[in-house]
């Protein structure tokens, strides 16, 4: 009975946003950014903030020290500015005096207060917790200490000097919270997190709704000098199927369309990746990079031995033209991964990869048939229905080159499982950046990080490759770091350890009275600036 009084409660409550009669409804309709999530959110504590429906949420309930604008580029934010010893070790961070929690009961009746610097140092300690087990605490794995040396200065310590920190502080996992949500008895902040950002938490019915409502006290102001954010509420659905989804955005239900799915994209999308003519009125389409490579990868240590010879690995390479599969699967959105895992606007991009050479690809696999006498090379090809058409494409052209394929279809999640447990032996990934610096790519192939503890889902070990690896820490000069990680891009392309497929890019689909919304290479949904 408690829970159909809070569903009509949440039901009333959305009436009330979104429904208050035709005329109040068309008169606010602009206040209320709409979306529908097909993924469940895990947590609204950012700290395990490990899903994109997750970090999205959090991302306008919550701010860290820095924060990155649309180029990637790392801007104040909760610290107004900061300095780096010349050794690249330690960071000190200014606070601004102005950043606000959302009003809760926790600091007196519908009150707040200000953001000092040891919120910084509990957040972070609270991060490194075992007992809390925060899948977020690996960001602080080159933190030697931390701590607040006043109100409004905040310093951290790094056991060896790591470029790419203040990209790793970008990210939702090192986000400020108040310990008093943590302190007060029974309060569970999973479902009613405290923040600082443009939006705070309203209401959240699992797998239902969930609505966020605009922060009177955020401090960040457009160039003009008004207030953000310009919305009044977020208001996100789960509906499971996508192209249910879509069908809500096309009836003007939903404002948002994020990424081109099977099921519907030959319907928005012209095979040369332009918007379909009959929505040119009423949807804008927004494109952009997006970090994140596709790929498929060889596990070393499996028991398919074909997959374990380098000629088998690289003429799978060449084998296929990446621009067809682009073009026909993809509907031109994407770019094929021709040079290397680390993908276009990043630095150390541009290493030489594979190009389409069937010719080249019957040879390595005649010799490696001669060689062995095994004369029928079998290799299964694990995925997930989502990739069903791209693996499908695959089979059909390594069989044209002499390689038997059979492909296996596994649900997202068994997949996961299966690949970071060493059960498939040649397997369907993606790698998206967490933070923007090819490190994040190339720690595929650190033998240090062999899964399950770390990405090295394939296993690869090369002593060359780890010493580059390890150097390139040391290195604080972009130029010379960024030819150490084309290098070690070379020898993952020389060693074939995945085949990269393409370079995604990413595509947001809203109404024409939706603006400010942009787009960046992380995929990133930042409404404070969005308008309706």
């Amino acid at each position: 009975m408690k829970s159909i009084f809070r569903y009509i409660s949440i039901c009333c409550s959305l009436f009330f946003l979104v429904s208050c009669g035709k005329d109040q409804k068309e008169n606010r309709d602009h206040l209320v950014f709409r979306y529908n999530e097909n993924a469940a959110v895990n947590s609204l504590d950012p700290a395990f903030s490990r899903t994109r429906p997750s970090i999205w949420v959090c991302n306008q309930l919550f701010n860290g020290l820095v924060q990155l604008d649309d180029q990637l580029n790392i801007q104040p934010d909760i610290a107004k500015s900061w300095e780096i010893s010349p050794d690249g070790k330690t960071y000190t961070f200014t606070l601004r005096d102005d950043v606000y929690f959302h009003k809760s009961n926790l600091f007196g009746t519908d009150s707040t207060r200000t953001v000092v610097a040891s919120d910084f140092e509990y957040s972070l300690n609270r991060l490194l917790d075992e007992n809390i087990a925060a899948p977020g605490r690996w960001i602080l794995q080159n933190v030697e200490s931390f701590k607040a040396l006043n109100k409004n200065t905040f310093q951290i310590q790094l056991n060896k000097t790591f470029p790419a920190f203040l990209g790793l502080l970008t990210m939702k996992y090192a986000s400020v919270v108040p310990h008093e949500a943590f302190e007060a008895e029974d309060y569970d902040f999973r479902t009613n997190p405290i923040g600082t950002g443009a939006f705070h938490f309203k209401i959240w019915e699992e797998n239902v709704k969930l609505v966020l409502r605009k922060n009177s006290l955020y401090y960040e102001k457009d160039k003009n000098g008004i207030q953000l954010p310009y919305l009044e509420a977020v208001a996100i659905t789960f509906l499971p199927d996508k192209q249910s989804g879509f069908l809500q955005f096309v009836q003007g239900r939903q404002d948002l369309v994020s990424g081109l799915d099977p099921s519907y994209k030959d319907e928005i999308v012209t095979p040369k990746g332009e918007l379909q003519p009959k929505y040119s009125n009423t949807v804008n389409m927004i494109t952009g990079a997006y970090l994140n490579t596709e790929y498929m990868g060889f596990r070393f240590d499996g028991d398919n031995n074909a997959v374990k010879d380098k000629r088998i690995r690289q003429a799978m390479n060449y084998g296929f033209d990446r621009n067809k599969m682009i073009m026909y699967l993809r509907n031109g959105m994407g770019t094929p991964a021709i040079h290397g895992m680390i993908p276009t606007g990043l630095g150390g991009y541009g290493t030489t990869g594979y190009d389409y050479n069937p010719e080249k690809a019957r040879k390595l696999i005649a010799s490696y048939k001669k060689a062995t006498g095994d004369k029928n090379p079998k290799i299964e090809m694990s995925t997930t229905a989502s990739y069903l058409d791209i693996a499908e494409y695959l089979q059909r052209e390594w069989q044209k080159i002499g390689l038997n394929v059979e492909v296996d279809v596994n649900p997202p999640s068994t997949l996961t499982q299966s690949i970071s447990n060493g059960k498939v032996s040649f397997f369907k990934a993606s790698w998206i950046a967490d933070y923007p610096d090819a490190e994040n790519y190339l720690s595929l192939f650190y033998s240090k990080n062999f899964s399950p503890g770390g990405p090295n889902y394939t296993h690869f070990k090369n002593d060359e490759f780890d010493k580059l690896y390890e150097k390139a820490f040391t290195v604080i000069d972009d130029t010379k770091r960024y030819a150490l990680y084309r290098k070690m891009d070379s020898i993952v392309m020389e060693e074939a350890p995945v085949i990269s497929l393409f370079y995604d890019k990413a595509a947001r689909f809203t109404g024409k009275n939706v603006n400010g919304l942009g787009i960046n290479p992380l995929n990133l949904l930042v409404l404070k600036n969005t308008k309706k």
